[in-house]
């Protein structure tokens, strides 16, 4: 792990479930990243762990964790239910205040949602929001509470979404752009524009840190 920073495995009791996650500590004053997955995704995808390897790579922290316990996963009900995924969300929140203060939060798809729901609660002080592929419109008229710079991310062949997130800045009353990756659909599979995300994610992060 670059940066003397080492990957332990983690736990969370909220809402009546254990929720498992892996953990590394974000060096100096840079945040910890909460990585916020959406439908079909969790903390073992590979999308997720490979934008967490490069954020580590300049000393982010960064918290890939589930949403959902595993006998919950298969309920879509639950899968789409933003304000239960924000709730849980501002309670692993709270319980990682313990060991740093300063969060951010990556949320993708559905996850997004519940990371801008969240990040809108009052008390909840986030310093920065990234979404890719994010669906925001399903945080509904709490977007306009966001106070963190949210960083919009969607590929140029996901035209719908490109559409909602449109309509959702518009909402957005905090710093906040909205970027097109090039020649990417909704996953970003395609060659080279993860890392994109990546880079985009790091200097978003890293520019809005608190206290830089």
């Amino acid at each position: 792990m670059c940066n003397g920073q080492v990957s332990t495995e983690v736990e969370f009791d909220v809402d009546g479930v254990r929720l498992s996650g892996a953990l590394t500590d974000p060096v100096g004053p840079l945040p910890a990243v909460v990585f916020v997955h959406g439908s079909g995704s969790g903390r073992f995808s590979p999308r997720n762990r490979m934008v967490a390897e490069l954020l580590q790579d300049v000393g982010l922290g960064t918290l890939l964790f589930d949403l959902l316990a595993p006998q919950e996963e298969g309920d879509r009900r639950l899968v789409f239910d933003i304000p239960l995924l924000s709730c849980r969300l501002l309670e692993v929140t709270a319980k990682l205040r313990e060991r740093t203060s300063s969060i951010a939060y990556f949320g993708a798809s559905t996850g997004a949602a519940a990371a801008l729901h969240a990040a809108a609660e009052r008390g909840n002080d986030i310093c920065a929001i990234v979404s890719r592929g994010g669906r925001p419109d399903l945080t509904g008229s709490r977007l306009s509470m966001v106070q963190a710079p949210t960083l919009l991310l969607v590929g140029s062949l996901d035209t719908e979404v490109i559409e909602l997130n449109r309509q959702a800045a518009k909402l957005l009353e905090c710093d906040h752009e909205l970027e097109i990756v090039p020649g990417a659909t909704h996953l970003f599979s395609e060659p080279g524009t993860l890392d994109v995300v990546a880079e985009r994610a790091r200097e978003w992060f890293v520019a809005h840190a608190s206290g830089s």
